[in-house]
């Protein structure tokens, strides 16, 4: 398995996203659903990683799954597989650390910024943040983490994801089933990725930029 994932092509990941997704299915044909499982599931479950496209990747899968090259009856169930298990990974991660983390003014390997944006969001949706969250990249990443260190109810945090996860997973990979075979798509499918990109990064942003205000008004 660390073979497999050694040897994918990390860059192609952020620079050329569908010659990524094409490349691992000619390569490692069956193998593509567990490589694209561990994708996902390290963006949630791992608050080192936000960075990862899992919007964009899971509309791509889609549109490869409408090419034929991909199984949507497969490749829906073990995507939604992957979220679960992050969050969860996160959300214990998250329990175990406990709240001295935002005592701490700066932390290895943790963007102290993001982090205390996501439990800002958490405090204002309650346990909707877990399921609400998912459909915003970075927040999606620390909110479970700051659901564990909050100590909210497990199960209660795993309703959340799972109704989060199969919104978010159904939309983006269907969208791509089902439009990405588009003319217009088709001319102009890099500028489309990134516009679902830039799209998914707005929120975030302009919560940032409000933050940023009420801190200068403060």
């Amino acid at each position: 398995m660390m073979e497999l994932l050694a040897a994918v092509n990390i860059w192609d990941l952020f620079t050329n996203l569908k010659g990524f997704v094409e490349q691992i299915i000619q390569d490692y044909h069956s193998w593509v659903y567990l490589i694209l499982f561990v994708i996902i599931c390290c963006e949630t479950g791992l608050v080192v990683m936000p960075i990862l496209p899992g919007d964009s990747l899971l509309f791509i899968s889609g549109f490869f799954a409408a090419d034929g090259k991909l199984n949507l009856a497969m490749l829906l169930p073990i995507l939604c597989m992957a979220p679960i298990c992050g969050d969860s990974a996160n959300y214990w991660i998250g329990r175990a650390v406990g709240p001295r983390v935002f005592r701490k003014e700066r932390v290895r390997f943790l963007n102290k910024r993001h982090l205390d944006r996501a439990h800002a969001f958490y405090e204002r949706h309650g346990g909707k943040a877990v399921a609400i969250g998912r459909f915003l990249p970075i927040i999606r990443t620390f909110v479970p983490f700051v659901a564990g260190v909050g100590r909210m109810r497990y199960l209660r945090f795993v309703c959340f994801s799972v109704i989060g996860t199969l919104a978010w997973i159904n939309i983006c990979v269907l969208a791509g089933f089902f439009f990405g075979g588009h003319p217009f798509i088709q001319k102009h499918f890099e500028m489309v990725v990134a516009a679902i990109i830039v799209i998914s990064l707005m929120p975030a942003a302009i919560g940032y930029i409000q933050t940023r205000r009420s801190s200068g008004r403060g």
